[in-house]
């Protein structure tokens, strides 16, 4: 007996006939059919999104078990389903169905013909921030990510010229860097072009010039050094918020890679970070430390590290 594809929304995550039930929606309503297919691409990226936030958070406690995990990753999975298809998820699902039904000639266009302002300047998903030590980083870490997209070898696909320049700056601070700290240094380049947007979107001081903060290190009660104030994004209970905060300059990029690793050495909250080896387990463990709230900063740092910007400007 087939399911009817209209009850998508009431579908259990786990139901392994929704793809043939989309197959024969789609056949039926093309139009309907690309909306549900869309609702389970969002669905998918939820799930994604929620896991990366249970990897980064302790699994160890007295009531934690391999069944207890076990259902979690369904509750997840469910979850994300509900989301996705009530209309209550991240507004992918309206985006993917007006980029698929550009190729298919069906109308996907929202009602009114306008899409979210976020949506049509590339940022619907915000990039979060810890709010107790570090920028939000918005438009730096997503012209980061962009760069290595760019540069992924598709046609037209070309290194940009700011990231040969932004690793020769401060390749060989990197260097003094990962003497200190063990962890190699292209991971540190890494980390400073996904916080910095390759050099582009420094934090700046009032006169325009640079504060040399590559790694969006705000200036706490202990910091005694010269700082800077800038406008920034924080996330608050998963909502964003727009701020006024004090971040940590430096006359030098050197002294913002030696304060960058002493940070890293000195706090015992990134001890796991230190002497890292694995580009995916460098950036899975600084998310684990706190260093940031988004849940998908550790897959940005790490597509960075393995992608294809900054090997060719290692080489070129």
């Amino acid at each position: 007996m087939t399911i009817k594809a209209d009850s998508l929304p009431q579908r259990l995550a786990t139901d392994t006939a929704i793809t043939a039930d989309l197959r024969d929606k789609f056949r039926r309503d093309p139009q309907a059919g690309l909306k549900a297919a869309a609702q389970q691409f969002e669905a998918m990226f939820l799930q994604m999104v929620l896991k990366s936030m249970r990897d980064a958070t302790p699994q160890d406690g007295v009531l934690d078990s391999d069944q207890s995990r076990f259902y979690t990753t369904m509750l997840d999975q469910q979850l994300a389903q509900n989301m996705a298809t009530t209309g209550q998820g991240m507004g992918f699902a309206r985006l993917i169905e007006q980029q698929l039904g550009r190729n298919l000639n069906v109308s996907a266009i929202p009602e009114g013909g306008v899409l979210p302002a976020n949506a049509a300047a590339g940022n619907a998903v915000p990039l979060a921030a810890d709010a107790s030590s570090l920028d939000g980083g918005y438009s730096r870490r997503a012209e980061a990510v962009t760069a290595v997209r760019d540069a992924s070898g598709r046609p037209g696909g070309n290194l940009p010229p700011t990231a040969k320049e932004f690793v020769d700056r401060v390749w060989p601070h990197a260097v003094e860097a990962s003497r200190s700290t063990g962890i190699p240094p292209q991971f540190l380049v890494a980390h400073a072009a996904l916080e910095s947007g390759w050099g582009k979107h420094e934090i700046r001081r009032a006169d325009g010039s640079s504060s040399h903060n590559l790694f969006g290190i705000k200036a706490g009660k202990r910091w005694t050094g010269n700082v800077v104030e800038t406008s920034t994004t924080e996330y608050v209970n998963g909502k964003a918020e727009r701020e006024t905060a004090r971040f940590r300059a430096y006359d030098s990029y050197a002294d913002a890679f030696r304060d960058y690793a002493n940070l890293l050495r000195d706090n015992p909250r990134y001890s796991a970070v230190i002497g890292s080896q694995d580009g995916t387990e460098f950036a899975r463990r600084l998310q684990q430390a706190g260093y940031a709230t988004d849940p998908l900063y550790a897959n940005k740092l790490a597509s960075i590290i393995k992608g294809p910007t900054l090997r060719q400007a290692l080489i070129g």
